[in-house]
């Protein structure tokens, strides 16, 4: 069986199943930990802006610390970078389509400049030090602390106001979920996500050893679109539910989470590698951060015209990777 998935139809049956359970396994996570902190009178605020944030950038989390540890670091940091271009040009841009999206004041004037500033962090690390060392990643996930810390604190000051009527809606649906089937969920999200993670990774590897594709070029796009399918999933039903609050804050959160706590973990166990063809992909990734915050800043929505402009935007991008890397390593 090990030589099977050595092959081009075997890796790609493995790439598949892998995709499957990063996905599934997230759901699973999210919805039983969710159960979870309902039942412990967690409000439902920090829920969508922690635990669904956190939920679907676990399998990017997977993908890059396995990859680390692998020793695949190319893998690791095309895959947070190309994820969070797709969260943002992909994932808000197909979110406009279905929906306005209001964009609150909070996340114009503090959480998108901090994704930018995250961004901008990273390209100094990477840049000064030629890598992403084992202090870097320290730093990053110190960063990650604070900002979550930082998050709960704001959350449980709102809680009377802002999370009151959410609290309601989402406690229908899921207090009702048994503690043992919660933590079946949670464990089995966890091993699902594990192992899709390890196979994504092992698919990955040898596609791009067969067809002499880059790790860069392997991770910012196929890796980067599948890891961020639990963020493009998540994001459109909130907008079709109209929870617009839900769709932008799981994206923008999510995109903050990759950088400080995967890229950090993914640092701290082993160095990555920070080459040019990367801190050109983060100043688009910021350039893109930028010209999207100034779209919400301008108009405090994003409607279908900019999810158009939006998408046009990853389809350029997407194109010049390709021609860029010209799939060879």
């Amino acid at each position: 069986m090990t030589a099977f998935f050595q092959t081009i139809p075997g890796a790609l049956i493995l790439l598949v199943a892998g995709f499957i359970f990063l996905i599934k396994g997230a759901d699973f996570f999210v919805e039983g930990a969710s159960a979870v902190a309902k039942k412990l009178h967690v409000p439902a605020l920090v829920i969508g802006m922690t635990i669904v944030a956190m939920g679907t950038s676990l399998p990017e989390l997977s993908v890059s610390v396995t990859a680390s540890m692998a020793g695949s670091n190319q893998l690791a940091i095309g895959n947070v970078v190309g994820s969070n271009i797709f969260n943002l040009m992909v994932v808000l841009g197909s979110c406009a389509l279905f929906s306005v999206l209001e964009v609150g004041e909070d996340t114009i004037k503090k959480d998108f400049p901090f994704s930018m500033i995250c961004t901008v962090a990273l390209v100094g690390m990477g840049l000064l030090g030629k890598e992403l060392g084992h202090i870097d990643g320290g730093i990053l996930l110190v960063a990650f602390v604070i900002f979550l810390l930082s998050m709960l604190s704001a959350a449980k000051k709102s809680r009377k106001e802002a999370a009151h009527e959410a609290e309601v809606d989402v406690e229908k649906e899921i207090v009702n979920i048994p503690t043992w089937l919660c933590i079946i969920y949670i464990i089995g999200g966890a091993v699902a996500i594990k192992f899709g993670g390890d196979w994504v990774v092992d698919s990955c590897t040898t596609l791009a050893l067969k067809f002499g594709m880059s790790e860069t070029l392997v991770g910012l796009t196929i890796v980067a679109l599948g890891t961020s399918l639990p963020e493009l999933v998540t994001s459109v039903v909130a907008a079709k539910k109209n929870e617009l609050d839900m769709a932008i804050g799981n994206v923008v959160g999510s995109n903050i989470f990759n950088i400080l706590l995967i890229l950090g973990a993914a640092a701290a166990i082993s160095p990555i590698p920070f080459k040019t063809v990367n801190a050109i992909d983060a100043l688009i990734l910021l350039a893109f951060s930028v010209i999207v915050w100034l779209m919400c800043f301008v108009k405090k929505n994003l409607g279908r015209l900019q999810g158009v402009i939006m998408l046009a935007l990853y389809v350029g991008y997407l194109a010049y990777i390709i021609i860029r890397d010209g799939g060879i390593a």
